[in-house]
């Protein structure tokens, strides 16, 4: 039975977000063969090319732990109809210089939970557009806008109610398969 090591990159800061909650009760449904790991993005300053020659530790650093990995989860708020500016920071940092980047070709699933009505459908419609651009083969089906109810997390953190879990365990599932179907050798 092959390994595979999933990085978790979380479009948000807070402590008590709901999509760390939401990465966090995923990575539970996740099968034996694969471990995930939370990619540290909080600490990497803002992108500036004139860096690009000589990068902050945090920088070196996620390039690092994305090589080390065979496929990536993006769980990501919606700010204001886009992705957070500290997800869309990190993918700069981590697909520059030119040349060097660390994202191209590792398989992704993107997902993401909000307390509106669209959840967050458009910030994953503006991920998805970089990530294609970065060489990133990205799970199109099923979408996954999760909107967050009172009863959506239990008290140890799992999904709380049966539909929305049976719903997100039919999505990892689908995203295992894709993360089998192109990790490169």
């Amino acid at each position: 039975m092959n390994h595979y090591q999933v990085g978790v990159v979380i479009g948000s800061l807070r402590k008590e977000s709901f999509n760390r909650k939401l990465a966090d009760a995923l990575i539970k449904m996740g099968p034996p063969e694969f471990t995930f790991k939370h990619l540290n993005i909080s600490d990497l300053p803002l992108y500036n090319q004139d860096d690009d020659d000589h990068p902050a530790e945090s920088v070196k650093r996620l390039k690092h732990e994305i090589s080390e990995v065979q496929g990536l989860m993006f769980v990501t708020p919606e700010y204001n109809r886009s992705m957070p500016g500290v997800l869309k920071n990190a993918l700069d940092h981590a697909s520059r210089p030119y040349g060097q980047n660390a994202w191209a070709g590792k398989p992704a699933g993107v997902i993401g939970a909000s307390i509106g009505p669209i959840a967050t459908a458009i910030a994953q419609q503006h991920l998805r557009t970089s990530l294609a651009y970065l060489d990133v083969p990205t799970l199109c089906q099923p979408e996954a806008f999760i909107h967050v109810s009172e009863n959506l997390f239990d008290e140890a953190g799992n999904i709380g109610n049966e539909r929305s879990s049976k719903f997100l365990q039919s999505w990892m599932d689908r995203y295992v398969v894709w993360v089998k179907k192109h990790v490169i050798p």
